[in-house]
C-alpha cells in the first residue's frame, strides 16, 4: 500500500503570514526523500493555501507522481492540461468549508463529467474521483470514464477518533464492500481523509488487499511541526507497513 503525502497544510502555515516559508515545494522534496510514493496537493479556487506556482514547481522538481486535487471547473481543467500532473482527483469544493466535507456526487454530475473528462483523458492524465463508499457512486464513476476512485474515509476516521469502535468497524466493512465493487469494475482504488497515525492501522489491516494507496495530509504536517517533515513521513509509512 502506497502513501501519498498531501502538502496543503504546509502552504496553510505559509499563507497565515503571506510570506515565503514554509515552502510546500521543499516539503514535497523532503517527503520524496523520506519515501513517499506521491505528492498530493489541492489547488482551490480561492487559493487559500496552495498557489499556482507551487503546483508548477512541484511538477517540475519532484520525481514521484503528482496528484492534483481540484474542483470540476473550466479554470482547473485548463490548469491541469497546462501543467499535466500525473493524476487529477476531482473533489467537491465549497468556499466556506474548512476542508473537503464529503465525496463528489458523481451520480448527479454524470452527464457533465462524461464531457468534462474527455480532454483530460486525451492528455493521458489519470482521472480519479473522490467519492463516498456507495455502490451508486462507484458505478457512476466507472460510467463517466474515471480510472480510479479515492474513497472518503472521513466517517471512519471520525468514528474511530470518537472511540465508537463498533461503528468504525461497520464503516470499514462499507469501505471494503465499495473497494471490492470498484476493483470488479476495473477501477483502481485509493482512500483518504482524516487518517492519522492512530487510526490508520485498523484500516490498513482490513483494506490492504483492495486499496492501493492512502493520501494523508493534516496528521503528517501536524507531526512535522513538532518532529520534522522527514521523520513524520517515515513514521507514517512505518504505520502502514505494520498493518500489511
Amino acid at each position: 500500500m502506497r502513501l501519498g503525502v498531501n502538502i496543503d497544510h504546509v502552504a496553510t502555515l505559509r499563507q497565515a503570514r503571506r510570506t515565503f516559508e514554509p515552502s510546500p515545494v521543499f516539503a514535497a522534496l523532503i517527503a520524496q526523500q523520506a519515501g513517499a510514493h506521491q505528492i498530493t496537493l489541492h489547488l482551490r479556487e480561492d487559493r487559500r493555501h496552495i498557489q499556482d506556482e507551487d503546483l508548477r514547481l512541484i511538477k517540475q522538481l519532484v520525481k514521484i507522481p503528482v496528484n492534483l486535487e481540484m474542483a470540476p471547473t473550466e479554470e482547473m481543467k485548463n490548469i491541469a492540461l497546462e501543467v499535466k500532473p500525473n493524476r487529477i482527483t476531482l473533489v467537491p469544493e465549497r468556499r466556506e468549508e474548512i476542508t473537503t466535507e464529503g465525496g463528489l456526487d458523481v451520480v448527479r454530475l454524470e452527464g457533465f463529467l462524461k464531457d468534462y473528462l474527455k480532454e483530460i483523458k486525451l492528455a493521458n492524465i489519470e482521472v480519479s474521483l473522490f467519492v463516498e463508499p456507495e455502490e451508486e457512486q462507484i458505478i457512476a464513476s466507472k460510467a463517466v470514464g474515471a480510472d480510479a476512485v479515492e474513497l472518503h474515509t472521513g466517517r471512519y476516521a471520525n468514528l474511530w477518533n470518537e472511540h465508537k469502535k463498533e461503528e468504525a468497524r461497520e464503516e470499514l466493512q462499507r469501505l471494503k464492500k465499495a473497494s471490492i465493487l470498484a476493483k470488479e469494475l476495473g477501477l483502481r482504488v485509493y482512500a483518504g481523509h482524516g487518517l492519522t497515525y492512530q487510526n490508520v492501522s485498523d484500516l490498513v489491516k482490513e483494506l490492504k488487499d483492495y486499496v492501493e494507496e492512502l493520501n494523508v495530509g493534516h496528521s503528517i504536517v501536524s507531526n512535522a511541526v513538532l518532529f520534522g517533515f522527514e521523520r513524520a513521513v517515515r513514521e507514517f509509512i512505518d504505520r502502514i507497513k505494520s498493518g500489511l
